[in-house]
């Protein structure tokens, strides 16, 4: 009798093994570039607030009448025109710093709320909204004169 040669191929075992480094190396991998859990959190509340803010600059040049975006700092809510509204996550820190005269009230409330105020012809109030937490994070920029809002992340040249 012939003895038969083992089909070509790879067992199960080896199949399994290459799965499992597969997967390693893209939990690996997803960490790296995403900064973990927070800093996605973190990245997405930056964009969708940049994303407002560009709604609320559009909405004044197209209106003809002057927008405002609030923020919120304590309670960590924002209000954008057209009833649109949304929270940040409680993750991390985050700081306000804009035109003193658009500010929301006088002493410690002026720090906790802010608003940024579009123009009809796309200037606006100015500010920066940052959202950090472990060592990095995102800066929402508007310029005053422009009214251009920018995303970038901190340490980043906008």
């Amino acid at each position: 009798m012939h003895a038969r040669a083992p089909a070509p191929g790879f067992t199960l075992l080896e199949m399994l093994l290459v799965l499992v480094l597969i997967a390693a190396a893209m939990a690996l991998a997803m960490a790296a570039f995403s900064g973990s859990l927070p800093g996605m959190r973190l990245r997405a509340a930056a964009k969708d607030v940049a994303a407002q803010l560009r709604f609320t600059r559009a909405l004044a040049i197209s209106s003809g009448q002057p927008q405002d975006f609030v923020l919120d700092v304590r309670s960590r809510r924002w209000l954008a025109p057209d009833g649109r509204h949304g929270r940040l996550p409680e993750v991390g820190e985050l700081r306000f710093h804009g035109a003193s005269a658009a500010q929301l009230g006088g002493g410690p409330e002026a720090a906790a709320r802010g608003i940024v105020r579009f123009f009809p012809d796309g200037a606006a109030t100015g500010g920066q909204l940052r959202l950090a937490a472990a060592g990095g994070g995102w800066d929402v920029d508007v310029a005053w004169l422009t009214g251009e809002v920018r995303l970038h992340r901190i340490g980043e040249a906008p």
